[in-house]
């Protein structure tokens, strides 16, 4: 019986590509996105085109493609509400449209209807490589190239906290995805996405997911250490409406603060915005949620509850 050596190859390759894709990339990751937890109100948050500064020039989408993943992955952790920023230009351009009076009123995009984000999550990408030691140039099948080699892919990213409102750097640190794959590795060539079903089966792939995954820990605790802001949308019959509802994790029986903010404090010197003064007007206590808004009883206050006053969670 002849034997075609060329078809066990091939069939051989097969095997321990889709072995290694499911089993053989070995990666600690500190959580598996979308299995946080959130008790208390969403703060919103936008995320922004990372910058690349990792080398890899000709793959100029990088920055754009970890915004996307990490947004999803915040999204999926079910502890934000996440804006889109990255078609915002298109946003804009489709409401001057609308304004121009071309286009029905009752169909288009208004102006002043976008939600503005308490923080801007932005960053850095400074290294992101894949070291391959051993094993020759491998069996190359579509793109796929397996080989007998030890891989280790490595990626740093520095993950910035802004506050949106003044542009100050609230809080600033470097996440690090590494993963490796011995005995077999499978890596991926030419122009790629992150998000791809092929790139993540990588080294470099699982190592992104590892640097988002913390990137979104990193997140998570940092701004836990902030209040949640509302805005008292209008008062009637004796109840309080805020501007957030279930959508962002209200509940009934939550109580909040109301504050009135005072004159915004100015440096002579330097001209920043220092931050401004908060007066509290009263408690109140949710006693129904909608989607989007909330009504609230009057626990207590010390004046009268104003339209645009803040409601705030400590």
């Amino acid at each position: 019986m002849k034997i075609d050596v060329k078809k066990i190859i091939y069939s051989t390759a097969i095997f321990v590509f889709l072995s290694c894709a499911n089993t053989n990339v070995f990666a600690q990751s500190p959580t598996q996105t979308g299995q946080v937890k959130v008790s208390g109100p969403k703060k919103t948050i936008a995320v922004a085109r990372f910058e690349n500064s990792s080398g890899i020039n000709s793959y100029i989408a990088i920055g754009d493609d970890f915004a996307a993943q990490l947004s999803d992955a915040l999204i999926q952790s079910g502890e934000f509400t996440v804006l889109s920023r990255k078609d915002l230009g298109a946003v804009l351009t489709e409401q001057d449209l609308a304004d121009s009076g071309r286009m029905s009123k009752s169909l288009s995009a208004q102006k002043g209807k976008i939600i503005p984000a308490q923080i801007l999550i932005t960053g850095n990408i400074t290294e992101f490589e894949e070291n391959t030691q051993g094993g020759g140039q491998g069996l190359s099948i579509h793109g796929i190239t397996i080989g007998g080699a030890k891989s280790d892919a490595h990626v740093a990213v520095i993950v910035q906290i802004i506050d949106s409102t003044t542009g100050e750097i609230l809080d600033s640190q470097r996440v690090e995805g590494l993963a490796d794959a011995s005995a077999f590795t499978i890596g991926y060539s030419g122009s790629f996405s992150l998000g791809s079903s092929s790139f993540k089966k990588t080294p470099l792939g699982k190592a992104v997911q590892i640097a988002i995954d913390r990137a979104v820990v990193y997140i998570s605790d940092n701004l836990s250490k902030f209040p949640w802001q509302g805005r008292v949308v209008t008062i009637k019959d004796g109840l309080v409406y805020v501007n957030a509802g279930s959508d962002a994790g209200i509940v009934p029986g939550e109580t909040f603060i109301v504050c009135r903010k005072g004159e915004s404090l100015i440096d002579p010197e330097t001209g920043m915005d220092l931050g401004t003064e908060k007066t509290k007007i009263g408690d109140i206590i949710i006693s129904e949620v909608q989607p989007k808004f909330s009504k609230a009883k009057i626990l207590s206050n010390t004046d009268q509850i104003r339209v645009s006053d803040l409601v705030i969670k400590q």
